[in-house]
């Protein structure tokens, strides 16, 4: 890393999707994304499990620590990045609790933010913290960002539309210190209908090697087909992927994933009626992961990892917009 890196801290680090789409320097799906000169000065998580997972593919090394903790008064960075943990803002998630003031994490990422002034902040989170009771929990972030003296831009991202085989959107925040004069870009569209380029989708049968999995235990039971066809018509669901299309949203629950829910699930055989669930190897690359990432621990470890994950390729597609605003 040469001494003129930019320097970043990656709170809520998980087991590393933004911070590999910061570094770059990875291949997926036989296109390079080339090495940013970022040097991640400090990650960090409280999930110890993801942090194993962080420190088998990185240099840097991640610690476990719960956010509150954290004190960076006396640390400098260019860059702050915090994806703060999105259950208590998902519109699927029928328990959420986002008037507590303990699940309001991106108060941290606000306190950290004042303590470094860093030239550029970037927040990630589900879509429905954008339009959750009409924008309040987005504006409290954006307000106090502004308070501190940043401009703020904000716009959801499909990561389909960055070449990766999920119809994933999320909201992205960046707040640019007032001081910098540049502005800043969310990164266009290179594939799909709002693509200038033409480029087509990438598909979920561009990481599916084989319908037929290795292993038998990812086909879900006759029991639990019959009863989706049984069930009521507001309950059934064995969403059933078109492998010429890019895939619904991956969970962080894809170990326990009941054809009943939400999630998606591959059909094998349509006349047999047998469906299956994604294997861990490909939900990693469903979320754009390099087959060289490594997952630390048991599948629903992996699982729950991946589905937590901010997909690398969109982040690296983002994070340079961001260099070309430090570029001078």
């Amino acid at each position: 890393m040469r001494s003129n890196s930019l320097k970043a801290i990656s709170l809520f680090c998980g087991c590393g999707g933004a911070d590999l789409g910061l570094t770059g320097g990875f291949n997926y799906l036989g296109k390079n994304y080339k090495a940013n000169n970022i040097e991640i000065i400090h990650a960090s998580d409280i999930n110890i499990k993801a942090v194993n997972t962080y420190n088998i593919n990185f240099k840097n090394k991640a610690i476990c620590e719960d956010v509150l903790n954290l004190n960076f008064t006396s640390e400098k960075a260019d860059l702050l990045v915090g994806g703060f943990p999105c259950q208590n803002f998902s519109t699927v998630n029928p328990n959420k609790n986002p008037e507590d003031k303990n699940n309001q994490l991106f108060w941290e990422l606000a306190k950290v933010t004042e303590q470094v002034k860093p030239r550029i902040v970037i927040g990630e989170n589900v879509k429905g913290f954008y339009y959750l009771k009409n924008g309040k929990y987005f504006n409290m972030i954006k307000n106090r960002l502004e308070e501190l003296g940043y401009k703020v831009y904000a716009d959801i991202l499909n990561a389909a539309n960055y070449g990766i085989p999920q119809l994933r959107q999320r909201i992205i925040i960046v707040g640019v210190r007032n001081d910098i004069k540049n502005e800043f870009s969310f990164p266009k569209p290179v594939c799909g209908k709002t693509s200038k380029s033409k480029v087509k989708y990438t598909v979920l049968k561009d990481v599916i090697k084989s319908l037929i999995p290795e292993d038998p235990k990812y086909y879900f039971s006759q029991r639990a087909v019959e009863g989706a066809k049984n069930a009521k018509p507001n309950m059934k669901r064995a969403l059933a992927q078109d492998l010429e299309k890019p895939c619904l949203t991956i969970t962080s629950h894809l170990a326990k994933v009941s054809i009943n829910s939400r999630d998606p699930v591959l059909l094998v055989d349509k006349d047999k009626e047998t469906y299956r669930r994604f294997t861990p190897e490909e939900a990693g690359r469903i979320q754009s992961f390099p087959d060289t990432f490594k997952f630390s621990g048991s599948e629903s470890d992996a699982y729950r990892q991946i589905g937590n994950a901010v997909p690398p390729v969109m982040f690296w597609y983002l994070v340079q917009e961001i260099i070309k605003v430090l570029k001078d």
